[in-house]
């Protein structure tokens, strides 16, 4: 399946592109999650999966935030400070293996982390509450399309 990029987009209440996170979204000030909005689904989404995803931390394999399943393509949105209502929406293990968000908070002295908050259209229903490596290595090759917003913070 070709693997299109030019129409999925993925918003954040209070920051934009390349901007610093606010305060209330890190985890020792507040931890609420942001509200989020995905706008361009294509058509044939089955179900939409989103990632929050810290490569700068001093980790192997850097540090998951948030791992989000179930976003209803028709009604892609996950409002802050929860999920979607109805319980459309479920929520796979972190770094800490919280099935939770956990919000920036980089090592003291680390400088600037980027936040990757990755969506991705599938094909396919997920089955289950995959972990963000787990998620990659089964539905990779059943995303229609994937975009990310890149936040940045630091302590």
């Amino acid at each position: 399946m070709p693997l299109n990029i030019k129409d999925l987009a993925v918003a954040a209440d209070g920051f934009g592109p390349g901007e610093r996170i606010p305060d209330r979204h890190a985890a020792d000030h507040g931890n609420a999650a942001p509200g989020i909005e995905i706008t361009g689904v294509p058509a044939g989404t089955a179900e939409l999966a989103l990632i929050l995803h810290d490569p700068d931390a001093p980790l192997p394999h850097g540090f998951t935030h948030w791992v989000v399943y179930g976003i209803d393509p028709a009604a892609p949105a996950v409002p802050a400070p929860g999920p979607v209502p109805g319980g459309a929406v479920r929520e796979g293990p972190n770094s800490l293996g919280d099935q939770a968000y956990t919000g920036p908070q980089p090592p003291p002295g680390h400088g600037t982390h980027h936040y990757y908050f990755w969506v991705y259209a599938l094909d396919t229903p997920v089955v289950g509450e995959p972990s963000r490596e787990e998620f990659l290595g089964a539905y990779g090759d059943r995303v229609i399309e994937q975009n990310r917003l890149v936040g940045t913070y630091s302590a």
